[in-house]
């Protein structure tokens, strides 16, 4: 990471105009990862090469000030991007993707931060995910972007991990334990998909000691609007309709026994408050019941990660995401390897597999045209860089 200082003629300025001396920094941090993929995806088979496979491509900047009395004002902005071919990832219309946020930084009371931020919910399973909620290649994250194109749950809202218009409470330090408060307001977004959320209550609580980690966390999102294709056959073909308020339980476990840490994690996502009758309008001459797109489910994944030497990592995951009332559910596995050639840099493998069953198209992230029942098998060789 590279520091960036202030010159000699703005720190003078500065002095000048406040009296005091203030110690302030601002980081350039990042990462550069590509990877080269083969795909079965329902018997079609491809090769491609692609971006943040075992870290999201990014860079961010992040700066503290001292203000004295123990407090700091503290910011972080951060992007992604596609290495590969140079694009923004997931949303072209969004400068600071990942985060963006200013707050101030206590270590006697925490931390209360303003901005686009990473949810409570989101770090109580981060720890527990052998690969660390990748946008990419993680299961866990396929699982649950699996929401977004399961038309049985299409208007039952998933956890997406980061929101904006976000106001955060992190606690100090509390004797391994420490608590997240997060409340957001309504938001929009166009891409990848058509969204107009409501506003968002998330709670967690973490313990870390002893070689063991535990959280709980709770999300409640108001009701929202989503525009999506409802059609499989006419993916062209939008349709506006409600998403309804919903609940999101999280528990998250972790062991490190030896050179092996044993993680699960377990969510329970139902929806409230579906109105009785209510239809959704694809055409004027096609309408469905509201309720077929309204289904709670839940997401299991228990896995490890084994520190195989100094310099190697093997990752192994499974997968269940259980949709309730309907045939509707996929099991997947995956295994991972890396292996650092330094500090900064490093290679790696993923290999995974994925079987839908009944009306489940669930896969991993950035693979389109997924039919319902279908599988797949993923293979994944890459480079990491980090700065």
């Amino acid at each position: 990471m590279r520091l960036i200082s202030k010159s000699i003629f703005g720190t003078s300025l500065v002095l000048a105009a406040s009296g005091a001396a203030a110690q302030s920094s601002v980081t350039l941090y990042g990462v550069a990862d590509t990877f080269i993929q083969y795909l079965d995806n329902g018997g079609k088979h491809s090769y491609s090469e692609r971006s943040g496979g075992s870290a999201g491509s990014q860079f961010g900047l992040k700066g503290t000030e001292e203000l004295g009395g123990g407090v700091n004002a503290v910011f972080d902005v951060e992007t992604g991007f596609n290495i590969n071919n140079g694009t923004y990832f997931a949303d072209s219309n969004t400068m600071f993707y990942r985060q963006s946020w200013v707050g101030l930084k206590s270590d006697a009371y925490g931390q209360l931060s303003f901005g686009r931020q990473y949810q409570p919910s989101f770090w109580a399973v981060y720890f527990t995910d052998p690969f660390r909620g990748n946008e990419v290649m993680s299961p866990l994250a396929a699982a649950d972007l699996a929401g977004a194109t399961d038309r049985s749950t299409l208007a039952t809202q998933y956890v997406a991990g980061r929101t904006s218009n976000s106001i955060v409470y992190i606690s100090p330090d509390m004797r391994g334990a420490r608590f997240y408060a997060m409340y957001a307001l309504a938001s929009t977004v166009s891409q990848p998909i058509a969204v107009a959320s409501g506003n968002m209550l998330d709670l967690a609580v973490n313990y870390s000691g002893y070689g063991f980690y535990a959280a709980l966390a709770y999300q409640f999102q108001h009701g929202g609007r989503e525009t999506a294709p409802l059609v499989p056959s006419a993916p062209s073909l939008l349709t506006s309709f409600d998403l309804m308020a919903t609940e999101h339980y999280t528990a998250a476990l972790a062991y490190r026994w030896g050179i092996v840490n044993f993680q699960a994690n377990y969510s329970y996502n139902r929806s409230k408050d579906v109105p009785d009758g209510a239809v959704v309008s694809i055409t004027p001459a096609l309408k469905v019941p509201l309720s077929m797109l309204v289904h709670s489910y839940s997401i299991a994944e228990v896995g490890a990660t084994i520190q195989a030497t100094p310099v190697d990592v093997i990752e192994i995951a499974g997968i269940q995401r259980q949709v309730r009332g309907v045939h509707d559910n996929t099991w997947g596995i995956e295994v991972g390897a890396d292996h650092n050639i330094s500090k900064r840099t490093s290679f790696y493998m993923r290999a995974g597999y994925m079987k839908n069953n009944g009306g489940a198209n669930m896969s991993w992230p950035g693979v389109s045209g997924v039919a319902a029942g279908s599988k797949q098998v993923v293979g994944v060789l890459g480079m990491t860089h980090r700065f």
